[in-house]
């Protein structure tokens, strides 16, 4: 019976040598390094620039947008003297919502230009001024609300550059200054 266990153990141990001494000797590369061109330099990681809270927003510096498709029960403004892209090309803007009934909502956010969009809410505004929030960037994708999604695609990205827009092109955007044409990333003809 012993020996029997001892059979068994060195039989193991001689299968275990035989595949480590056939892995160091077989001409192929396990779990290779990925293929990269010389020509490809790491980029330097995205870093967010500080974020200042700009005033309440004045009614005058208001621009209306209107979302594609259905009804919606809110009207949506961006504020427009305080629309800006930052160092870190993060547009930050000023949104106010109004309800049918005349509520007012206020957030100040920002927006990336990323493949898929990112959105992160700096503030919300009350009637004395804007209150950080601790919020992280989110992906932009088919739960986020409908005006995230319309900013992004149609006002404040240039389609597929993923780069923000010049401000001037953003409000006129907004303002629906700019043909579809010119918004949908196609060449003219």
């Amino acid at each position: 019976m012993r020996q029997t266990r001892f059979t068994r153990l060195y039989v193991l141990f001689a299968m275990l040598w035989d595949t480590s001494v056939l892995a160091e000797d077989s001409p192929f590369i396990h779990e290779p390094e990925p293929f990269t061109p010389s020509s490809v330099k790491p980029g330097t990681p995205w870093t967010e620039a500080l974020t200042r809270l700009p005033p309440l927003p004045a009614d005058a510096d208001l621009i209306e947008f209107r979302l594609d498709g259905s009804q919606d029960s809110f009207r949506y403004f961006i504020d427009g003297k305080h629309l800006s892209v930052g160092p870190d090309e993060v547009v930050r803007y000023t949104l106010v919502a109004r309800s049918d009934t005349g509520a007012r909502n206020l957030s100040f956010e920002g927006i990336r230009c990323t493949p898929q969009g990112q959105y992160r809410v700096f503030a919300y505004g009350t009637g004395s001024g804007f209150t950080p929030v601790n919020e992280d960037w989110r992906e932009i994708g088919p739960a986020t609300e409908r005006y995230r999604v319309e900013l992004q695609r149609h006002h404040f990205c240039i389609p597929r550059a993923f780069k923000p827009r010049p401000v001037k092109d953003m409000k006129r955007s907004l303002q629906g200054h700019i043909a579809p044409r010119q918004n949908s990333g196609f060449l003219p003809d």
